[in-house]
């Protein structure tokens, strides 16, 4: 099946602007007194930079070799340094519980089925700080690049396109009410569309 890192094989960098709210979701962090952060599906090293200059510590882990190689290049490029892992995200994390202030991951975490989604979900909490942040994205199905009808269902709302460079690629598309559930372990400050048509939550892990 065709994934990311033949996209970033071909094509590079491929992303290089930041998304266009981390300047404002970097300001929340420092206002919080985050430091430490987990670009999760860092691909080729976007968010890394823009983090990395901003003074965070951050770690990075991605699931295509091309991509970590690509943003490992990148960094050194602008003399930065950052941990990065190759690892698929539906695998346990390789950091102990508690490791991080916060996680971001934009456009990565619905591309499984829902029981791997529901996997990654988990490790984001056990690897967030009590009262840590996240804020991720996700597509919409109204918004999707690809008609409906060239997109085959496999679960409830979740669908491999059929053509397009994504082909072959699952796609897990939530409702609101669906986030609310699945990410119940978070007092949830923000669920939004952002600029990219994506829908964009922001959230901190419930102190227990």
């Amino acid at each position: 099946m065709p994934d990311w890192d033949d996209i970033f094989a071909k094509k590079g960098k491929y992303f290089t602007k930041s998304h266009p709210d981390m300047e404002r979701i970097a300001n929340i962090f420092s206002e919080n007194g985050i430091r430490r952060v987990l670009d999760l599906g860092c691909g080729t090293g976007r968010h890394l930079l823009f983090l990395l200059k901003k003074g965070f510590e951050v770690y990075g882990l991605d699931g295509s070799p091309s991509g970590i190689e690509i943003a490992k290049n990148w960094l050194a490029e602008e003399n930065l340094s950052s941990e990065l892992v190759c690892q698929k995200i539906e695998h346990k994390f390789p950091y102990i519980d508690g490791f991080f202030d916060a996680v971001i991951s934009i456009q990565v975490m619905h591309h499984n089925l829902m029981k791997d989604v529901l996997f990654t979900v988990n490790e984001i909490i056990r690897v967030l700080k009590p009262g840590g942040h996240m804020f991720l994205t996700f597509p919409l199905l109204q918004g999707f690049y690809i008609n409906k009808q060239d997109m085959k269902r496999v679960e409830t709302r979740t669908y491999i396109p059929l053509t397009g460079q994504e082909k072959g690629l699952p796609h897990h598309f939530f409702t609101v009410s669906e986030i609310k559930r699945v990410f119940g372990a978070f007092h949830l400050s923000e669920i939004y569309i952002d600029k990219t048509n994506h829908r964009a939550i922001l959230g901190q892990k419930i102190e227990t």
